[in-house]
């Protein structure tokens, strides 16, 4: 697991290893061989506490076996988008880029306008919450989050044990606690990494992880339009400190964009640093929208 010393280039080939990756990954093997099968890549860059969280993580055999049990029950009981390991990954390094590319902006994390802590600390937050977020789906799809949360409290007070003394230790404890609770729909975020996970976790809509319902049949604007999500970039924006690109190969992914992203982003803190643009990067519908230009706050989206 590489965790330091990371460009900026090496979160884009940590995502594209984990969206070559089969959404379905280790739903059939046993639970010792599909924790032996996982790791957990971010780059760490100089924040030694993340890098020694994420070494803990990676040993953590409990962990591991959440997320095992969360991707049967969403991908071979209930037959819907990928809740793997693989998911977990790709939320956790979307969300520590939207976390730096913020900063490198000048927007000031909640933990260091409120607490007086650290650009750090907030990554260590928004990492372990992404981590984190989906391991209630191991007990049940409905009311998740809670589940979420009760798993999650003695575990993250274990993970952080050697990293924080009191009372630091505690309000890590609860800022990761309240991201977790907040990346649902109806969730109200009351942090900036808190909104983070929550769109991050919504930005997780390329490739791979929708494939599972529409190969099995499942034809629906859920899944049709999963399915023509290429590609999501992160980037500096043109008007805002972050630009979200989604490369779409139909127009029907503009329901992905429209109807569920910006559910996620309207609530979540971050309307006012991040603008999204969807390009249709098919010839056959480039003279119908060939750009779809998200706007949050608005009832509608803008074709340009």
């Amino acid at each position: 697991m590489t965790t330091d010393g990371a460009t900026e280039g090496e979160t884009e080939e940590v995502l594209e290893e984990a969206l070559a990756l089969d959404s379905a990954y280790g739903t059939l093997l046993t639970p010792e061989e599909a924790v032996a099968r996982m790791h957990i890549r971010a780059p760490a860059r100089g924040n030694r506490k993340l890098r020694k969280l994420l070494e803990k993580v990676s040993t953590d055999d409990q962990v591991k076996a959440w997320w095992h049990v969360a991707n049967v029950n969403a991908v071979v009981r209930l037959e819907i988008n990928d809740h793997s390991w693989v998911h977990i990954q790709i939320v956790t390094n979307i969300a520590l880029k939207l976390l730096r590319q913020l900063t490198k902006n000048g927007v000031q994390p909640s933990l260091v306008a409120d607490y007086r802590l650290t650009v750090e600390d907030s990554e260590v937050v928004v990492v372990l919450a992404s981590l984190l977020h989906d391991i209630g789906m191991s007990v049940h799809r409905r009311d998740h989050e809670d589940w979420s949360l009760f798993l999650a409290e003695p575990k993250v007070r274990e993970l952080l044990a050697d990293l924080y003394d009191e009372p630091d230790r505690t309000v890590l404890v609860s800022e990761v606690l309240q991201a977790i609770t907040s990346h649902r729909a109806d969730g109200q975020p009351l942090s900036l990494e808190a909104g983070i996970l929550r769109v991050a976790d919504a930005l997780d809509m390329a490739k791979g992880r929708s494939r599972i319902p529409f190969e099995r049949g499942s034809v629906s604007i859920h899944s049709l339009s999963a399915a023509a999500i290429d590609e999501v970039r992160i980037a500096d924006g043109q008007t805002r400190p972050v630009m979200v690109e989604i490369v779409m190969n139909n127009s029907s992914g503009i329901y992905q964009v429209d109807g569920l992203l910006k559910a996620k982003l309207r609530g979540s803190g971050l309307e006012p640093y991040v603008e999204v643009v969807a390009r249709i990067d098919t010839e056959a519908e480039k003279r119908l929208v060939p750009v779809y230009r998200l706007e949050i706050g608005d009832a509608e989206g803008s074709h340009g």
